[in-house]
């Protein structure tokens, strides 16, 4: 009797919180939440963001990994992971029971396993292309592209030719809490070329200040940089995301793919997967099957934003282009 009330009062207690955070259908209370975006600042709406690792189930037979806790427009959310897809969602807490796991329990899992993938002994201790740098399947490539903080504007028309190969052209997208404070117009844009179904976009975190500093080695630079508070630098871009209506995935990326083991196991405690590249064009580094492809379509590199293109055109290019989360 107890536990049936319980039940019955979390189904009500989504239905009175339904316009605090908009679900997909008014006539499902418990359908994953959609964030209307607001010009009320990110802090104000996004409160009590933690850290958790929780096995969760619906009502439905639904099962989820709840990544974090937080409560927005008053409404207590969480964002979970399916641990088989590694797709993410945000989720009404009241429509959820959880309780508390741990990584050893969930050890049998993709997303685990992607979180702690066997150690490779060709790559040295000290990363400098930390995280996933190669996709499984050995075929196609994943495209990636990397909104650092800049002053230029997004390369939108990078991101129509994505969309002239056909609807839901996939491309992860990793971006920083500072490019989308100053690219407001732009994030939207991207959203709606998402929601119309142009594009399949995947939201990976690219940490909120990028830090760096011309000129200084990478060993005392980027997050490497005494005083760098990892967990503001993570959580900061995610409340920013999620306040302006997009979900986080479970992707993140180093500035400059800078770090060291320590700072992989960080992000990793975490419950983000780190990616790599093995195919950063404006390097020179040619993609083959499998291939993680970067690019930066903020303005700051034309020519690895030329370089694609040229690969496409000629058929240079892997295909298909597949979602990264079939990376891992």
């Amino acid at each position: 009797m107890v536990l049936r009330m319980t039940r019955m009062f979390g189904l009500l207690f989504c239905a009175r919180l339904a316009g605090a955070a908009t679900a997909y259908g008014a006539e499902a209370p418990c359908a994953p939440v959609e964030i209307a975006t607001s010009p009320t600042p990110a802090a104000s709406r996004v409160k009590n963001y933690a850290p958790v690792l929780e096995s969760c189930a619906s009502e439905s037979g639904s099962t989820r990994l709840a990544i974090r806790r937080m409560s927005v427009d008053g409404t207590l959310l969480i964002l979970t992971v399916d641990p088989q897809s590694l797709q993410t969602s945000l989720e009404r807490a009241a429509c959820w029971r959880c309780e508390a796991t741990s990584d050893a329990a969930q050890a049998e899992t993709r997303y685990l396993q992607a979180l702690h993938p066997p150690q490779d002994p060709t790559r040295p201790p000290a990363l400098v292309n930390a995280g996933l740098i190669h996709g499984a399947g050995g075929g196609g490539a994943f495209v990636t592209g990397d909104l650092c903080p800049s002053r230029k504007s997004l390369d939108r028309a990078f991101f129509e030719k994505l969309a002239a190969l056909g609807k839901h052209t996939p491309v992860m997208l990793a971006v920083s809490g500072g490019w989308i404070a100053r690219h407001g117009a732009d994030f939207a844009w991207l959203r709606e070329k998402a929601r119309g179904g142009a594009l399949d976009i995947a939201w990976a975190n690219h940490s909120y200040s990028h830090p760096y500093v011309r000129r200084l080695p990478d060993g005392r630079n980027y997050f490497l940089r005494p005083g760098v508070d990892v967990d503001r630098e993570i959580f900061e871009t995610e409340k920013l995301m999620i306040a302006q209506g997009e979900t986080p995935s479970v992707f993140f990326r180093f500035p400059g793919l800078v770090a060291d083991a320590a700072l992989l196991e960080n992000v990793r405690s975490r419950h983000l997967i780190a990616l790599g590249a093995d195919s950063w064009l404006a390097l020179g580094l040619r993609p083959r099957p499998g291939s993680i492809v970067l690019v930066h379509p903020n303005g700051n590199e034309p020519i690895g934003i030329k370089l694609f293109l040229r690969l496409m055109q000629t058929g240079v290019m892997p295909l298909p282009l597949r979602p990264i989360n079939e990376a891992p």
